[in-house]
């Protein structure tokens, strides 16, 4: 089988990082409908940009089939998206006076481990209506810091590859390059063949006029030696006579 210039793609929701932000979406839509005023702006921006964390990964994903540009630029889009709701979140603690739990809060070590953990994937939707608007906020930003060093490694990753493999047109140049020198290989190869196959005819077409010529120098020795020996009979002949 040939080989491509298309880089296939993965499935992107196996990657920890979109599970992770589809965790945030899931807890921004449930944060804005329980603790926002119907009306709010705030409501739209919030789950707009919970959705861009999640669903450039995906595009980003399916555009690097063709360009690893495009790529990049979606995954920084959804590190971006994922920044702008961060403010959001902090914002609203700090209108509302609620603290946000940083380093030295009591209870900052074991939410971090708590977002890291697979039991969160599995209990999050039922443990949603238990938090309350502080522990909600403070568990999505969580979130989010885990989501941006997440997005920060695979843009890494990403700028290495494309790094040392190019872009899609160089691969294509590449490529096109290599089945070129692979066809003139080819046809010097066939030239080849074919020279070789007209000096074994040449050879055999030789050999075979050396046999003939060979023959025929056999068959006129013959005929002279044939004529010889008549000669001679007949000079017996005539000595007898006489």
């Amino acid at each position: 089988m040939s080989q491509s210039f298309l880089t296939p793609s993965g499935n992107p929701r196996n990657l920890r990082v979109y599970q992770v932000t589809e965790v945030i979406y899931d807890l921004t839509y449930y944060f804005t409908q329980h603790y926002l005023q119907r009306g709010d702006r705030t409501i739209d921006q919030m789950v707009q940009a919970a959705r861009s964390g999640k669903q450039n990964i995906i595009e980003g994903n399916e555009a690097g089939t063709t360009s690893r540009e495009t790529n990049i630029k979606l995954t920084n889009v959804a590190r971006a998206s994922l920044a702008e709701l961060l403010i959001d979140y902090e914002d609203y603690l700090r209108v509302r006076n609620l603290p946000l739990w940083g380093a030295t809060h009591p209870r900052y070590e074991r939410i971090r481990s708590y977002a890291r953990s697979e039991e969160l994937q599995q209990e999050y939707q039922s443990l949603m209506p238990r938090l309350t608007a502080e522990e909600l906020c403070n568990l999505t930003i969580t979130l989010i810091h885990q989501a941006d060093y997440l997005l920060g490694r695979l843009l890494q990753s990403q700028q290495e590859l494309f790094l040392s493999e190019g872009g899609i047109r160089e691969r294509m140049s590449a490529m096109r390059r290599e089945a070129r020198r692979r066809g003139d290989q080819s046809n010097r190869s066939n030239q080849s063949d074919r020279s070789d196959q007209s000096d074994r005819n040449y050879r055999s077409d030789r050999s075979h006029q050396s046999y003939r010529s060979d023959r025929s120098d056999q068959s006129d020795r013959s005929d002279r030696s044939d004529q010889s020996d008549r000669s001679d009979q007949s000079d017996q002949s005539d000595q007898s006579r006489g």
